[in-house]
């Protein structure tokens, strides 16, 4: 999906920009950036409400159906040097980027907007109710627990392929047991509880 940045925002380009990952112990967070075409995926809302199936299902058409998308990544040693919020914030301008057509304006789930050279809007809950951010909430999520997969044939003690890097008990059991991998952040709590000897305290 890489895509070639115009020098300016395209006119009445708008994109919804969101990302998944950032609470994980594990893995790259993920970014995406969708402009929507006129024909609009049936079901997008939340993908934090919608089961694997579904979140696949609307992957596949909002691929088919929306005018531009784009993704970002920032990396475990991104998320390390910067912290998990400058992180997210660089993999949307990363996704941003990656549009083949640049937005005049954009619209960022949550509290905080990405530096880029256009309009921002930050909504809180967006996900929910704003179908571009939606759609990015779906592509970002998908993307990313494909990602966890791969990583998952790696590192097979892990068992990221079913919680994704997220802190679950199992997760926290491989932890104590085989220590801590090259994609675990060892900045996030029970990681790095677990390098100072203190996973169980």
């Amino acid at each position: 999906m890489q895509g070639h940045r115009v020098a300016e925002p395209h006119p009445a380009v708008v994109a919804g920009i969101d990302e998944a990952g950032r609470g994980p112990l594990a893995g790259p967070v993920v970014a995406a950036a969708v402009v929507l075409g006129k024909s609009l995926p049936r079901g997008l809302g939340d993908s934090k409400q919608k089961t694997e199936r579904q979140r696949n299902r609307l992957f596949e058409d909002i691929l088919g159906t929306a005018d531009a998308v784009g993704l970002g990544i920032a990396s475990v040693e991104e998320i390390e040097t910067l912290n998990i919020l400058q992180a997210t914030l660089v993999a949307m301008e990363r996704a941003v980027d990656d549009l083949p057509i640049y937005p005049e304006s954009i619209l960022v789930d949550g509290k905080h907007c990405p530096s880029v050279k256009c309009c921002a809007t930050a909504i809180v809950g967006g996900d929910a109710y704003v179908p571009s951010i939606s759609a990015a909430s779906i592509v970002a999520k998908v993307t990313r627990d494909r990602i966890l997969v791969e990583l998952g044939e790696l590192y097979p003690e892990y068992g990221f392929a079913k919680h994704k890097g997220y802190p679950t008990a199992a997760h926290l059991d491989a932890l104590g047991r085989y220590g801590v991998s090259d994609v675990h952040r060892r900045t996030f709590g029970p990681v790095r509880r677990y390098l100072n000897g203190t996973l169980d305290a």
